[in-house]
């Protein structure tokens, strides 16, 4: 295993599976589960309905409640599974959002500044593992799990999200990264597939595996 393993964080676009995979890896594991606050996020709702009103609460949201998760890593002795990382909230989601006009110059501005503050006090996962799939894969698996409010969710921004996911994960350089193809997979239904994703990540941690 990587020496001093701490963290490792599950990355990849909405419906792309990370919430189940990281609580069935923490119970394989015995891994401490840190989950997105969705539940319990009082914007995302209002944001689906009106992206342009909500979403500079709804970012700073989470942003907010990534660095707490994060906190709790360095000042904890567990080993932590992260559902979605603080990367990806700021060069995916609000870098998206901005671009596509939902957030104004004023609001990006602050964002940024704000999550710059933050990141100095960061430490990457030791291993990031990021789910990729195709938008019929993440429409399907949004349908499945069956949340109202994700009715609202447009193409158009999947497509958008994936092309900054693609682009992150190019260029990503803070440490180790494992990339899972999830288009053919169903690790829920099928023992077969999260057998696989547990030896690709045994094959990582034990420095057997490179991408």
């Amino acid at each position: 295993m990587i020496q001093d393993l701490r963290h490792i964080a599950i990355a990849g676009n909405i419906g792309a599976g990370k919430t189940t995979l990281t609580k069935k890896l923490s119970k394989h594991y015995g891994w401490v589960q840190e989950l997105e606050s969705v539940d319990e996020n009082p914007y995302l709702r209002d944001f689906y309905e009106d992206m342009e009103k909500w979403s500079f609460h709804l970012q700073v949201y989470f942003l907010n409640s990534r660095f707490q998760q994060i906190k709790r890593v360095r000042l904890g002795q567990d080993v932590v599974i992260q559902d979605r990382t603080i990367y990806e909230d700021a060069h995916i989601f609000a870098k998206s959002l901005y671009g596509s006009g939902k957030f104004t110059d004023k609001d990006y501005g602050t964002y940024i500044a704000m999550f710059e503050s933050m990141i100095e006090f960061v430490s990457p996962p030791d291993l990031l593992i990021y789910l990729k799939a195709d938008i019929p894969k993440l429409v399907e698996n949004i349908e499945k799990r069956g949340r109202v409010y994700e009715n609202a969710i447009r193409l158009d921004y999947l497509k958008n999200l994936n092309r900054h996911y693609e682009d992150w994960i190019r260029n990503y350089d803070h440490g180790r990264l494992l990339i899972i193809n999830m288009n053919d997979m169903d690790f829920i239904e099928n023992t077969d597939d999260f057998s696989k994703i547990v030896n690709l990540i045994d094959r990582e941690l034990n420095g057997l595996f490179s991408n």
